[in-house]
Parts: C-alpha cells; structure tokens; sequence
C-alpha cells in the first residue's frame, strides 16, 4: 500500500472512533430519533444532487436504507443515550462482523471456514462476558439494544453484498433518503411533538458540531476515502483497518469523556475482538457450498467473504 493510501486507511478508522464521541455530545443536545434523522437529511442533501443513482432497483434500496442506516443508528443511538458509553459502543457494535458471517452463510450459503465458526464462538463468549460486567454497573437493556444495532447492520451488510452496487458511496447516500421520514415519526411519538421545536431551543454548538461531524466526516468523507481505497487495494487488504475503529473510540472516549471500562468489560473486549479478529482474518476463504444446495439464480458463493465491513 502506497504511503498516501496508509495515511487514509489510518485515517478513516481515525474519524469513525472519535465520531462515537461526537454522536455522545450531541445526544447531550437532542434525542436520539431526532439526531438521527437530522443525520441523514445531512448526508443526503445536497449530495443527492451530486452522486448517481447506485443502479440496484428500488426495493434493495429501500431495505438497506432501512437496515443499515434506520435501525442501525436509531437503535445504537437510543443504546447510546439510554447510558452505553462511547467507548464501548463502538466494540460492541464490532459484533456485526459474527452476525454478517453467519446470515451469509443462512442466506447466501457462503458457508464460513472451521476458523470463522472458532472466531465467531470466541467473540460469542467476549460480548457474553461484556454484558456480564456491563450489568455489574449499570442495566443491561441499552447494551442489548445496541447489540441489536449490530445484527441490524449485519443485515444491511447481507443485503448489500446480494445487489453488489458498483459504488458505495451512492448507495449510502440514496439508502439515507428513506431514514429522514420514519426517524421523525418515531421522534414524534416517543420524544414528544414539540421535539422539533426543544431541539431548536437546545441546541448547543457540540450538538451542532456532532450532527455535522457524523453527517460529513463520518458518513460522507470517511466512506467516500474508505470506497477509493477498497477500488485500489483487496477487500483483505483495507477491511483489518477497521478493526482500530473500536480502540480508538475507546481511546478517544477516555481522553475526552474521562470513560474507563470495567476489569470485566476489557476481558470481554479483548475476547470480542479476538473472535472478530479471527473470522475477518484468519477465515477469508469461503468453503463452496454443495451444488444442490445454491439456488438456481444464484451465481454462487465468491471466493472470499469480505467480513470486515467498516463502522460509519
């Protein structure tokens, strides 16, 4: 990988770990509906005007709005704000690298290797134990929800990888046009109807400076960098950058927000990464499934299962 392109592999998981910090800020401002849907109106407008249309069909993009953007940030916001802290949301949501490989396996018979079914018990037993010491301290409701976010990305990741858009980027931005709508009503009834109006009263300049960072740093550039990288170098080149996500967000978390996790939460982390770890890397080839066993219209399993899905 050539100097430049390191620098971006390094600074994209750079944006993404701090903007766990930057979306803790600005929930210090707004609900969490509300910030996502102000999210998305920033990510789409007006680069709506400017990014092609990803070319896959209305539905899968409806459907993938939907997952990886509405019920992934909704739920990990309301985690979030509900009291998971910002250095460990960005670990816990690492679970969605366990989830994608499993429902390509159900779904798209991209049966993972003896390493990946290791990796994804080891991480199985790292986010048991992170919940175990997360209900040491505090409930343990939010870091279900969260984890529910994780396996809601899983799902967009599969959905993703089944119309196979020729640029990511658009598909981000055209996917988000759908979370706006449902993101306020949601707002409307469980955050009030005076949400609007409470948000325009409170809004601080962290509150300003953390819906803009996760709208254009985050959404915008840091997957805009991520797509010129994954179009130069192999999926298994780029993918283990995001693997840092996590320990910078913690570190970033702790230097900013004076966050420590517990003895229990860090075993946990480390086994969670490990596991992640392990199915991202040490499992990248696919074993073919049967013959029989892939559907008609199927083109089949690819040769590597790119798991390693980056955090936005």
């Amino acid at each position: 990988m050539r100097p430049r392109d390191l620098l971006l592999a390094v600074l994209v998981p750079l944006i993404w770990g701090v903007n766990f910090v930057f979306v803790d800020r600005g929930l210090d401002d707004m609900p969490p509906f509300a910030f996502v849907a102000l999210r998305f109106v920033l990510v789409c407008i007006p680069a709506i005007f400017f990014v092609k249309r990803p070319g896959v069909g209305f539905w899968p993009v409806v459907w993938i709005g939907m997952s990886i953007s509405a019920a992934q940030f909704g739920l990990l916001f309301l985690g979030m704000h509900l009291g998971v802290p910002a250095g460990l949301a960005p670990l816990v949501l690492q679970a969605q690298v366990l989830f994608t490989v499993l429902l390509a396996a159900l779904t798209l018979k991209e049966i993972p290797t003896r390493w990946q079914l290791l990796g994804i018990g080891v991480g199985a037993v790292g986010l048991l134990v992170v919940a175990i010491g997360r209900g040491q301290v505090a409930p343990v409701l939010p870091l279900l929800i969260v984890i529910a976010a994780a396996l809601a990305w899983a799902i967009g990741n599969v959905l993703t990888r089944r119309v196979k858009a020729a640029s990511g980027l658009s598909l981000v931005v055209w996917s988000g046009l759908v979370v706006p709508v449902p993101m306020l009503a949601m707002s409307l009834i469980f955050e009030g109807h005076d949400v609007i109006a409470r948000v325009a009263h409170d809004l601080t300049w962290w509150g300003v400076a953390g819906v803009a960072f996760t709208a254009y740093a985050a959404s915008l550039l840091g997957y805009g960098m991520w797509n010129t990288l994954l179009a130069r170098y192999p999926a298994s080149m780029v993918g283990p950058f995001a693997m840092l996500v996590p320990v910078i967000g913690f570190l970033a978390a702790w230097v900013v927000l004076d966050e420590l996790p517990t003895t229990v939460e860090v075993i946990g982390g480390v086994l969670l990464l490990a596991g992640v770890a392990a199915t991202a890397l040490l499992g990248r080839r696919t074993r073919p499934a049967p013959a029989d066993t892939v559907p008609a219209e199927s083109p089949g399993p690819p040769a590597a299962t790119d798991t390693a899905t980056p955090t936005r």
